[in-house]
């Protein structure tokens, strides 16, 4: 069967992509590769393609499934009567689970199943052992159960698939758990068009139960432009980290001072480099009045801020050298810029007519024209600097 009759098939039955997967973990290579055997004796060593044989999946990998299954249908059955079984009951028999098959691999936990730590520990140094199957199972359990600490490893881990996006994304919008809502932006690769949506509707207009959860978010963003400063204030460092640490302080100060929690919440989608243009410019297109002007009013805030502070841009280096993780939240001026014209692409028509729109674009005109003037300013100089390079090279 051809590569084109697969995607053909596939797309025609979407049940393919729900089946249980056959080998549902990460197969281990090394045993399979040194198994293989080219079935010509004397094969072309220029060849690009040499025919092997001898292909077969570990002994242990075939263990590590055979129990994946098992514990499948184990989970599968106790969710057929979810409340007979707690947080306890699935920690425990999830723990005994991944600690066996962690043996088999020569991999421990080296956490005390006491420990508060010891759901999230368990995820982090066993997660991969569970396989797509598994993982959506868990996950599906702790929704019900609504166990927040242990969602948040499986998707600081990885271990949510794309199948489970949209049903993940409208559960924690309906539970008010804007950090999770904010993680998954951080961690999914691939946000559709209808969780998008969920999210700006979310973040846009707030109900007054989520500003409890959206506080949190804000309390982050605080301790993050705290621990800036006092990394820009001490004496001890100096050269390169020192010049990150002041420019990770004034970026921080910037991002949280006059923003609402929920425009906080809004920092992880405009600095996600992870999202498709046509599923923002769709998800856009979709939102109400209120909403657009929300966003509006978000983004001349950032534009404003970029007019005040020009000298204030990216600091990729400030999370791996002083651990403010913020930094690569926080939206870049074209970031701010693009959304803004994506929105008038898609609303134009009807923000002509809102006189609410015309007050927020008359404050926006003197800052735009600003940045527009240094725009043209830093062309010219990078214009001359190139020229002056071009001059050098020839002489």
């Amino acid at each position: 069967m051809s590569l084109l009759e697969l995607v053909t098939n596939a797309a025609a039955n979407p049940k393919t992509l729900t089946a249980r997967s056959t080998y549902p973990i990460i197969l281990n290579p090394e045993d399979s590769l040194l198994s293989l055997n080219p079935i010509l004796e004397n094969p072309d060593p220029n060849s690009l393609v040499v025919p092997v044989s001898g292909f077969q999946i570990s002994q242990t990998d075939l263990e590590i499934i055979d129990s994946a299954n098992k514990f499948f249908k184990k989970l599968k059955r106790k969710l057929k009567n979810p409340k007979s079984f707690d947080t306890e009951d699935l920690v425990r028999s999830l723990g005994s689970f991944l600690k066996k098959e962690g043996k088999k691999i020569n991999v421990s936990v080296g956490v005390d199943p006491s420990s508060e730590e010891y759901p999230r520990v368990l995820i982090d140094k066993l997660g991969f052992l569970m396989g797509r199957d598994v993982s959506e199972l868990v996950l599906e359990a702790c929704l019900f159960l609504q166990y927040w600490e242990l969602v948040e490893a499986l998707i600081v881990n990885g271990h949510v698939a794309h199948s489970s996006y949209t049903n993940l994304v409208s559960v924690l919008v309906e539970r008010r758990r804007s950090d999770l809502v904010c993680l998954c932006i951080e961690n999914f690769t691939d946000l559709g068009s209808s969780e998008l949506l969920c999210i700006l509707k979310y973040f846009l207009l707030p109900s007054k139960g989520a500003c409890t959860s959206m506080l949190a978010v804000k309390k982050d963003w605080e301790s993050q432009a705290k621990l800036a400063i006092e990394k820009a204030s001490n004496k001890s460092l100096k050269g390169k980290k020192l010049q990150v640490a002041k420019e990770a302080a004034l970026l921080l100060v910037i991002a949280h001072d006059e923003f609402l929690a929920s425009e906080l919440c809004l920092h992880y989608l405009l600095s996600s480099p992870n999202l498709d243009d046509v599923i923002v410019a769709d998800s856009i297109s979709k939102l109400s009045g209120e909403e657009i002007m929300s966003l509006i009013r978000y983004l001349g805030k950032w534009l404003k801020k970029y007019e005040r502070f020009p000298q204030v841009g990216p600091s990729p280096k400030a999370s791996s050298m002083l651990g403010l993780k913020a930094c690569d939240s926080v939206p870049t001026l074209e970031a701010v810029v693009k959304c803004f014209g994506l929105v008038l692409n898609e609303h134009f028509s009807s923000l002509v007519l809102n006189l609410e729109f015309h007050e927020e674009l008359r404050s926006m005109k003197a800052v735009v024209s600003s940045l527009a003037l240094e725009a043209r300013l830093c062309c010219s100089v990078a214009n001359v600097v190139e020229d002056l390079k071009a001059e050098a090279i020839n002489a």
